[in-house]
Order: structure tokens, then sequence, then C-alpha cells
């Protein structure tokens, strides 16, 4: 089609667009050793059993503002739940949300309180032990 115009269109998008979400991979992730010491002292949420990594949340919520990070990008410490290494393996051998639904946890709203009451051992037991208590009822 020699010499025919080819029209196209694109969708204008206001100054302000997307700017309420000021992160990027360049935004730095906040670290807090001090609460990944903390969670590592606690009992897995899903056995209850001791001896555990702390395990970053990669899945989004946008109910709980919580961007979704890759493999190549941590979360902030503040998304993190205790586990076992081998249930770890498990929760980041496929789709991450399907492994929490499936156990019967809502990894954000957990991992909101653990990082509530950081550094109090007795009161984050209580929030697994109710957790853990929820989802085998």
């Amino acid at each position: 089609m020699e010499g025919a115009r080819v029209m196209g269109w694109a969708v204008k998008r206001e100054a302000t667009a997307f700017s309420l979400d000021k992160s990027s991979r360049a935004t730095r992730r906040i670290e807090d050793p001090a609460h990944l010491a903390f969670i590592r002292k606690l009992p897995s949420v899903l056995s209850g059993l001791y001896g555990c990594e702390a395990c970053h949340i990669r899945s989004g919520s946008a109910l709980h503002r919580k961007k979704h990070t890759g493999g190549a990008q941590k979360p902030d410490d503040a998304w993190t739940l205790p586990l076992t290494p081998e249930e770890h393996k498990m929760q980041h051998s496929g789709a991450e949300l399907e492994f929490w639904k499936s156990r019967g946890v809502d990894p954000f709203e957990l991992a909101i309180k653990l990082y509530e009451v950081s550094g109090d051992v007795a009161a984050a037991e209580i929030i697994i032990r109710s957790a853990r208590l929820r989802k085998e009822t």
C-alpha cells in the first residue's frame, strides 16, 4: 500500500498518572536485621517446629500495599514469616499464593502482626499459635 497513511492512536495520560507509587527497581528495600533475627527465634507458622528461617513473601497484595518482587529483588524485611528450611523450599517451589492458600494462611496479615510485635517472642508465639489453631479448625 504505497502512499497509504497509517493511522495510529495513543492513550493520553495525565502528568500525574502512576505518580502514587514512587517505587522502582532502584528503590532501596527496607532492611531490618533485628526483625530477621527475631523471626528466626519463632516456631514455624505451619508446623510449629523451631529452627526456622526468615522467609520473605515475594507475592504482592494491593490490599496491603505490598509490591510483587521477583527472584532478583527481595521484599522489605517486614514481609517475613518463620518456616523450617523444608517448608521454605516448598514456599518458593511453585505458585506462592497457592502454597499459602492451600495451608489456610494469609501470609500478609500474619507478617504484619508479627512485625507489630517484633522483639516480643512471647507475643509472637501467641499470634502463631492462634493462626495455627484457626487453620486446623
